[in-house]
C-alpha cells in the first residue's frame, strides 16, 4: 500500500516508521504542505495522508481523483480544511484520528495557562540572569475560580478532569450535554451566560461555518474584565484583531494560543533567521500577558503512537472495503 504523506516532519518519520515494521507500506514523504502547488506531483498512490495546515480543496480533490486516489486520511481530529462535499462528489474517502491522547491537549492547556498566571517562563529567564525579584510575576489562586469550558468532547471533557482538581467552578457549554460531567459538578450553561460568569475561558471546539470567529467584538464585551482567554483548538475560532483591542483596553487579562487562524504560513518551520511578515502575528507576540505555542499540544509519545497507528489502520480498513472500527474515524 503507497501512501504520500504531506507537511512531513521528522518526527512524523520516526513514529510512522514505528508502525510499519514489517513494510507493509511503501511511503512517500514530502515536507511541503498538500495544496494546489504540489498536486500534480502526487501519482501512483492508494492515499494521501495530510495534517492541520493542508489545503484539501475541491481543485486538489479534483486532481487525486483524476488519479485514482481513493482516500485523504487525516493524521489529526479536525477536517476543517477538506472540502468534503467535493470529496463525496468524486468518491474520496475521508478519515480521520478523532482521538488521540486528548489528555495531551487537555494537560498542555493547563500547562499554557498556569505559565501565563504565574509567569514561570519569566521566572526561570530571569534566575538563569540571577535576578531572584519577585516584582512583576504576581499570579492568582486558581482555586476557587469560575473556568468556562467550550465543548466537552473527548479532548474538553479531560480538561473538565484536570480543572476539577484544582479545585475551580466549571460551567460549560456544547450541543450535547454530559452526564458524566454533570455528576462531577459541572453546570452546562448558555454560551452567553459562560462568557458573563467565567473568569477564565478555554476553547475545545471544532471549528465549523456556524463558530468561525466566535471570540469577537461582540462576545469579548460579555465576558469580564481581566477574563484569561485560552485556545488549543482552532485559530479561526478568535478573531484576532478583536482579541489585540481587547488585550490594549485590559478587557483579556491573559491570552494563551497553541493555535492561530494564519498558522499555516509559520507554525512547524524554523523562521529564526528570517523577518515574518505577519504583523498581526508580531503585534500579539509584543504582549507580556499573552503566550504563544505552535501547535504543540498534540505533541507527545502517547498521542504520536496512536495518530499513527490509527491513521495506518483507517487506511488499511478503508482500502479493503471495511469501516474502521471507530466510525467517528469516517468524515466521508
Amino acid at each position: 500500500m503507497k501512501i504520500a504523506f504531506f507537511s512531513t516532519q521528522p518526527y512524523d518519520r520516526v513514529f510512522f516508521n514505528r508502525e510499519n515494521q514489517d513494510e507493509r507500506f511503501e511511503y512517500q514523504f514530502y515536507d511541503t504542505p498538500l495544496g494546489p502547488h504540489i498536486v500534480q506531483a502526487v501519482n501512483d498512490v492508494d492515499a494521501v495522508c495530510v495534517f492541520v495546515n493542508d489545503r484539501v480543496n475541491r481543485e486538489v480533490l479534483e486532481v487525486l481523483a483524476e488519479r485514482g486516489i481513493k482516500i485523504v486520511a487525516l493524521r489529526c481530529a479536525g477536517f476543517n480544511n477538506v472540502d468534503v462535499d467535493a470529496a463525496r462528489e468524486f468518491g474520496i474517502s475521508v478519515c480521520r484520528v478523532p482521538a488521540y491522547s486528548p489528555e495531551a491537549v487537555a494537560e498542555h492547556a493547563m500547562a499554557m495557562l498556569l505559565t501565563l498566571n504565574r509567569k514561570t517562563h519569566k521566572a526561570y529567564n530571569r534566575v538563569r540572569e540571577q535576578n531572584f525579584s519577585l516584582n512583576g510575576l504576581l499570579g492568582f489562586n486558581l482555586h476557587g475560580k469560575t473556568i468556562g469550558i467550550v465543548g466537552t468532547g473527548k479532548i474538553g471533557k479531560a480538561f473538565c478532569r484536570v480543572v476539577n482538581g484544582f479545585g475551580c467552578r466549571i460551567v460549560a457549554f456544547d450541543l450535547y450535554e454530559d452526564k458524566e460531567l454533570m455528576e462531577m459538578g459541572v453546570s452546562y450553561v448558555s454560551i452567553d451566560t459562560l462568557y458573563k460568569s467565567s473568569d477564565i475561558i478555554s476553547l475545545h471546539c471544532p471549528l465549523t461555518p456556524e463558530n468561525r470567529h466566535m471570540i469577537n467584538h461582540t462576545s469579548l464585551q460579555h465576558m469580564k474584565d481581566g477574563v484569561v482567554l485560552l485556545n488549543t483548538s482552532r485559530g479561526a475560532l478568535i478573531d484576532t484583531t478583536a482579541v489585540i483591542e481587547a488585550l490594549k483596553t485590559g478587557k483579556i487579562g491573559g491570552l494563551a494560543l497553541d493555535v492561530y487562524e494564519q498558522e499555516e504560513h509559520v507554525f512547524f518551520r524554523d523562521l529564526s533567521d528570517t523577518i515574518i511578515q505577519d504583523d498581526t502575528l508580531q503585534r500579539l507576540m509584543s504582549f507580556p500577558n499573552v503566550l504563544i505555542t505552535a501547535h504543540q499540544a498534540f505533541f507527545t509519545q502517547e498521542a504520536l503512537t496512536q495518530i499513527a497507528s490509527t491513521t495506518l489502520s483507517n487506511i488499511v480498513e478503508l482500502l479493503q472495503g471495511r469501516k474502521p472500527a471507530n466510525e467517528q474515524a469516517i468524515v466521508v
